[in-house]
């Protein structure tokens, strides 16, 4: 998509993308006593003290990756999260599970991307760490790395679509509720015939 090599369209697009996965991770951390959640690899003992947003914001600096990296990196995310139902995403897990789908979309979506331990000292962790989270994130994935162009497509529109409705990015009031529970997160079936809207707690 033409419009992610906008230098204006990127810090938009990781202001939402932090905002997003910022709700969906305080609605898990709620639901933490209600429902039961498994602990993995991506768990960390405490939550990580720098923020979501300054997070993404780091790794989109530092990983020099292509733009549609990180769109990509988004609908690994939710593929994750549809295979992974008793691992929602939440404030112990969530950055190690940021840098992990944005490695991952970087190896499989450019032609030229920074190793491993160059991605761990981006986020913060050892090379050893990282090359556990990146396979367990690709087993969680089931492998299921390709994104076809019209997936592609599917998940620009709906967040070129979200962002147009936050110009000013004050998401006080964010559409991304649906009018129904924080702790719904967008995804799309992968059926290319009908991208049908579905709406996933995770």
């Amino acid at each position: 998509m033409a419009e992610l090599e906008s230098p204006n369209v990127m810090p938009k697009l990781i202001a939402f993308l932090s905002s997003l996965l910022q709700r969906v991770a305080e609605s898990n951390d709620f639901n933490r006593g209600f429902k039961p959640q498994k602990i993995s690899v991506f768990h960390g003992l405490t939550r990580p003290t720098i923020s979501i947003q300054s997070y993404l914001e780091r790794i989109f600096e530092y990983a020099n990756c292509s733009p549609c990296c990180f769109v990509v990196a988004y609908v690994y995310l939710d593929r994750f999260a549809q295979r992974q139902p008793s691992l929602p995403i939440n404030s112990f897990n969530v950055h190690r599970l940021l840098i992990t789908s944005v490695l991952v979309s970087a190896k499989f979506m450019d032609d030229m991307y920074y190793n491993n331990a160059y991605y761990a000292k981006v986020g913060g962790i050892s090379t050893i760490e990282m090359n556990y989270l990146e396979v367990d994130f690709l087993f969680g994935l089931g492998f299921h790395l390709n994104v076809t162009p019209n997936t592609f497509h599917t998940y620009c529109s709906y967040l070129q679509r979200e962002m147009m409705q936050q110009p000013s990015l004050n998401f006080a009031e964010s559409s991304l509720n649906f009018g129904r529970s924080l702790k719904v997160h967008l995804c799309f079936t992968e059926d290319e015939t009908s991208h049908q809207q579905q709406q996933l707690a995770v």
